[in-house]
């Protein structure tokens, strides 16, 4: 046999194993798209169009699986003991990756360690809403008046832990004003609690209080987000009034269990990118209240500890507690 018979015999035999070794990982079975809050709300939305656009992609099922319970802890504790093996993915937000683990001394996992960075996916600010009657028509009027009063304003919630308990917390700190709060079982409670003048103010998300806004039964005087809502052109950001340390953005990312193999994070990467890229998804998104917004998965761990740190000092120094 000739060295150029040889030769060409080898390249036969390994030119399989040289493709399969080049080619991008891909799932050979359905993914659990796990989402730690009932079916509906924005993060539910989200994960719902994520995984019709990977679906597409991958060529294989992504079902998404409602796991709710604990704050989110649940679904999250789900992911965090799944294999890491690219068969299931969470759908993680600012409470349940980077608030609840200050708040619960009983996790038993911490998301930072345990969950494995994939992407960032989407983002959602919160406005300062008052109820009409309160006799502020800008935010620095509104500071005055909190100012004045000490501990005589009262704001609604959906729950000690909660975005809409946490945010606010964070806008005392920085203004260092007293507000009491008062918590409800969710956001819309607290809202139609404001609407009624039971209490004087919210830092809601602007998806929940955006129909109030407009119809002209609460006042919006000010948006926790880097830059103006297109939804509330005229309303300054935190920056702007004075309050940068104020500034707050509830967010969800893509996770996976930590020991999950680089490629296929890379692989989902490259989906949820692609994804958020077209424009039918951001219509989509921008319809459920949400901007789609991706990253690498250093960048997104690099915003984790962030967040973390942030939201750390906010439960410490605002003393918030859970039931």
């Amino acid at each position: 046999m000739t060295a150029t018979r040889r030769t060409l015999i080898a390249a036969t035999l390994f030119a399989p194993a040289v493709a399969r070794a080049q080619a991008p990982w891909a799932p050979t079975r359905p993914t659990r798209f796990v989402v730690p809050f009932p079916a509906g709300g924005a993060t539910d939305v989200v994960a719902r169009v994520l995984a019709d656009r990977m679906q597409e992609s991958f060529g294989q099922p992504v079902v998404v699986e409602n796991r709710t319970g604990a704050g989110g802890n649940i679904g999250v504790e789900n992911v965090v003991r799944s294999a890491p093996d690219g068969s299931t993915i969470l759908m993680g937000t600012t409470g349940t990756l980077t608030v609840n683990p200050h708040l619960y001394s009983n996790l038993g996992f911490d998301p930072l360690r345990d969950l494995a960075p994939i992407s960032m996916a989407f983002t959602t600010d919160h406005v300062l809403v008052v109820n009409p009657q309160v006799q502020a028509q800008t935010a620095q009027e509104f500071l005055a008046l909190v100012r004045a009063q000490p501990g005589r304003l009262s704001y609604g919630s959906a729950g000690a832990g909660s975005s809409t308990h946490t945010v606010p917390e964070l806008f005392k700190l920085a203004a260092q004003v007293d507000i009491a709060h008062v918590p409800y079982r969710g956001s819309a409670p607290a809202l139609n609690d404001l609407v009624a003048g039971n209490v004087q103010m919210m830092l809601d998300q602007i998806p929940s209080a955006i129909g109030q806004i407009q119809g002209g039964r609460v006042r919006a005087l000010a948006v926790t987000g880097a830059r103006r809502s297109p939804l509330l052109p005229d309303v300054p950001t935190m920056a702007e009034i004075g309050l940068p340390d104020a500034q707050a953005t509830s967010w969800g990312a893509v996770m996976a269990p930590a020991g999950t193999p680089a490629p296929a994070v890379a692989r989902f990467n490259a989906a949820i990118r692609e994804a958020l890229a077209q424009q039918a998804v951001k219509d989509r998104l921008a319809a459920a209240g949400a901007d789609g917004v991706a990253s690498s998965p250093e960048e997104l761990a690099t915003y984790l500890r962030a967040e973390s740190a942030k939201w750390a000092r906010v439960v410490r120094e605002a003393r918030i507690t859970v039931n």
